[in-house]
Order: C-alpha cells, then structure tokens, then sequence
C-alpha cells in the first residue's frame, strides 16, 4: 500500500493546480465565476491553517505507522508540512481563492514543494473529516482561550469584592430601591453567574473532545487506520464513534455559540449596571480614563462607551448561535454544504467575546466606587422597611401579612411628611402600632440592615467575605 516519490519529481514541483484539479476528474469544465465566489471559504477559513496541519501531520505519521504510506513519503510530507506552517506564521503564504478552502491551498503547495508525495497524504481522509477535525481543534482553542480569561475576570471580581464587602449600596429590584445591600455582595453575584459561564465552556470541552479524523467521507475507511493514534496525537480522548454522525456533527460549535450567548448576556448585564451607575444621577463610580471616550461637542462628557459596546456585541453573539442553528434545523445525514456557513459565525462570535472579556476585566479592575453617594442612596425608598416588618415579627410575634401591612402604613405615613422611616418620631410609630418601642429604630439604618442579613448567601459583610475566603479556597 506504500509508494516512494522519485527525486526528480521533487525538485521539479508540478504547477498549482487549478480551481477544481483536486476534485475535479469527475467535470470537463471549471465553475463558472459566481460558483467559485459562493463556493469559496478561504477568506475565512484560512484562520484554521495551523489545526489543518497539525491533523495532517498526525494523519501522515499514522499512514507511515500503518504502512499505508512509505516512511520516505511520510517524512517529505511533514517536512513539507513544517516549511508551510513557517511560511504563513511569517505571512510569506500566497492564499488563492481558486483552490476554495484552507485544506487544498496547503495540499497545493504541498504538492509544490514535494510533488507527488503530497497526493499520498489524502489517503483514508476526507475533506469532510478533516475540516471537522480542524474546526473542532479551533473551537477547543477558542474554548482554553475563553476559560483563562473567564478565571481571570472573576479574580477581579474578587478582589474587588474583598475590597467593597463592607459598602452599602442599595439593593434594586424593577430597578426601584428594595433594601440596602453591599457593593462586595453585588460584584460576587457577577463572580457566581461567570462560574456557571466557566463551567459550561468546561463541560462543552469535555463533550467536543473526540476525533472525527478517520470518518472519511461518511462511511469509514477500507484502509487499516489507526483512530486511537491520531486521536491521541491530536489531544483528543477518543476518536467518535459513528462516523456519519462525526463528520455531520455541529453540536460543539453550537454549544459553544450557547455557551458564549449566556456569558455575553452576563457581560451586557454587567455593563448596563456600569452604564447606570456612572451617570450623573447616580455616581456610584467612576470609570477609568482607559476605557472612556469624551464627546466632539459637549467637553464635560465622559462616556462609557467600552460598556456600551460589550452590551451591544451580546447581539452579535446571539445572532451566531441563532444564525447556525436555523443553518443546522434541517440538514439530512451525512456532510451538506451548508455547513461551511458554521465558520464566520464562531469566528465572529469568539473574536467578539474574547474581547468584552478582556474589556470588562480591565474596566472593572480600575473601576472607582463612591461609598459616601452608594451608602446615601441606600437609604432612599424606604429600603429597611423589610427590616421594620421582620423587627415587628421577631418582637412582637405579629404574622408577617399583618407586619407587611402594619409598615406599609408607617410609610405611607413618612411619604406623607416627606422624611425617611428613620427620621419618623416613636409617637408617630406608634400611632400605626401601639407596641413599637424605641428599640425598633436600631434595625431602620442601612448599616444595621445589612448586617442582619447573615443568613448563608447573604449580604452581610462577614457573608461576603466568607464567600470570598471559600472562592479563594477553590471551593466557589
């Protein structure tokens, strides 16, 4: 099953050949223009250049170890293999539109560069096969790549977090102020969902790492391959074990645009509170000179237009995710065209999130909080009437409903005087319900508030910074 190539046939390289020379035995003519324009995929799929031949060089070692190819051939085409990697990392490569793809520019000048050795290398393999070897070697990288940056934003947060666990802020929920809580406690919500984030781009990682190198067309080879060899040579843990379905599978590049759907969706949440929180009427905190613009006509302006693009990627990413999955709702078995429409949109969306994640690190390490306008906001809209109610519960063993009501008219009556709750006089709590003492008034600041609020998860300070201490421990 070996062949050697002669001497002279490499040092006398057969011309590039033409749009369809490596498909094309089966058609008298070449495609018209419009076909090789719709038809074409190197403008974007040439990012795939290094997984490509990687899979080629562990497909050829293992043809070599089979005996399917000759070690002569074999060590030609890694030899070859090498010099095309050197020459497009130092952008000396000539991509061609008329060879369509990244497989058979590098095929191409392959052949160029050690004749016809380099037709031994496609034995066993499929264009279908390896591009979704390729595009799943792509998409793990992109996943690794995601997942350290996924780290380092929620050691920001922690150290940020740690920083705040003690400043109160309010609490919002319809975004109107519900009860005082702590900026640390706030940030550590951000810390629990990217944790979620991390764990589904490790889970998806785990489910996308088998071959589909040795899936040939559809059917499987007839040649004696070795799957378990350019499996592991590829860092994979096992090849797949249907080869329709490893050649046809898009679920990873789906799991990943979901995966990274729901983080971007995290990422805009993030940024419409920085968004908020920024403006004059709030000024909680202040965003950093690097990841803020002015205006070209008002010189006052200081806008938070990282965050505001982060927020509006969110659109782009969901946009892939939906884009391919309406590519993949009705595709039949085996390989269909129509999936060389999964490339630009994981592309697009992994560039994009990459990213907002580096941008909302950087933005949130060097972000400045105001605890004097955070803790007078806190107090507004009658935040610790919630702790009013559970005073009179714990005190004067009043149901809940009846508290709930009880407060709902001291309220009523400090809207009415236009004061808060804690600036209501005892006889005044009084008249709505007998019972109260001064004593209630210690649960009416916001610090008070927050402090009682030790249940596990809470906002307490001593909660946050256990939560802190325990993320710190790996155990968050």
């Amino acid at each position: 099953m070996s062949s050697k190539s002669s001497s002279k046939d490499a040092q006398n390289p057969v011309p590039r050949p033409a749009a369809n020379a490596l498909w094309g035995g089966r058609f008298a003519a070449g495609p018209a223009d419009i076909m090789s324009r719709i038809n074409a995929s190197i403008k974007f799929d040439q990012r795939l250049f290094a997984q490509d031949i990687a899979g080629s060089r562990a497909h050829c070692e293992m043809l070599v170890a089979q005996g399917i190819v000759s070690a002569e051939d074999g060590a030609q085409i890694c030899s070859g293999l090498d010099t095309i990697l050197a020459e497009i990392n130092a952008g000396e490569f000539q991509f061609s539109e008329a060879l369509e793809d990244i497989h058979m520019n590098i095929e191409a000048r392959l052949t160029e560069l050690i004749g016809p050795a380099a037709g031994r290398l496609h034995t066993a393999r499929s264009r279908n096969d390896q591009v979704a070897t390729d595009f799943k070697l792509w998409t793990r990288d992109a996943i690794d790549a995601v997942i350290g940056q996924l780290a380092a934003l929620r050691d920001v947060l922690l150290d940020r977090a740690e920083e705040a666990a003690d400043a109160v802020m309010p609490g919002f929920t319809h975004l109107q102020s519900a009860q005082p809580v702590t900026f640390g406690h706030h940030l550590m919500a951000y810390y629990e969902m990217f944790g979620r984030d991390l764990a589904r781009f490790r889970d998806a990682r785990v489910r996308l790492n088998e071959s589909p190198l040795g899936s040939a067309a559809l059917a499987g080879t007839s040649f004696p391959i070795d799957r378990m060899a350019t499996a592991a040579a590829l860092g994979f843990d096992r090849p797949t074990r249907n080869s329709l379905d490893g050649v046809s599978d898009r679920d990873f590049a789906l799991e990943f645009l979901s995966a990274a759907a729901i983080c971007a969706t995290h990422l805009s949440r993030i940024a419409e509170e920085i968004v908020i929180w920024s403006s004059a009427q709030f000024g909680f905190v202040t965003l950093p000179d690097s990841f803020s613009t002015g205006s070209s006509i008002m010189p006052q302006k200081r806008n938070p237009d990282a965050a505001e693009l982060a927020r509006a990627k969110t659109g782009r990413i969901i946009g892939a995710l939906n884009a391919l999955l309406i590519v993949m709702k009705g595709l039949p078995l085996a390989y269909s065209k129509d999936m060389q429409e999964d490339k630009e949109q994981l592309f697009d969306a992994a560039d994009n999130l990459e990213l907002c994640l580096a941008a909302m690190g950087g933005m949130l390490a060097e972000l400045q909080f105001d605890r004097e306008k955070m803790a007078a906001a806190a107090g507004l809209g009658f935040s610790t009437a919630t702790d009013l109610a559970d005073w009179l519960v714990r005190e004067l063993n009043l149901p809940f409903r009846q508290a709930h009501h009880v407060v709902g008219e001291i309220v009523k009556l400090a809207e009415a005087r236009k004061v808060g709750l804690e600036a209501l006089r005892l006889d005044e709590l009084q008249s709505v319900e007998p019972r109260i003492t001064d004593d209630a008034r210690a649960v009416l600041s916001v610090q008070a508030s927050v402090a009682s609020r030790s249940s596990a998860g809470g906002t307490a300070p001593d909660q946050v910074r256990a939560a802190i201490a325990a993320a710190r421990r790996g155990e968050g």
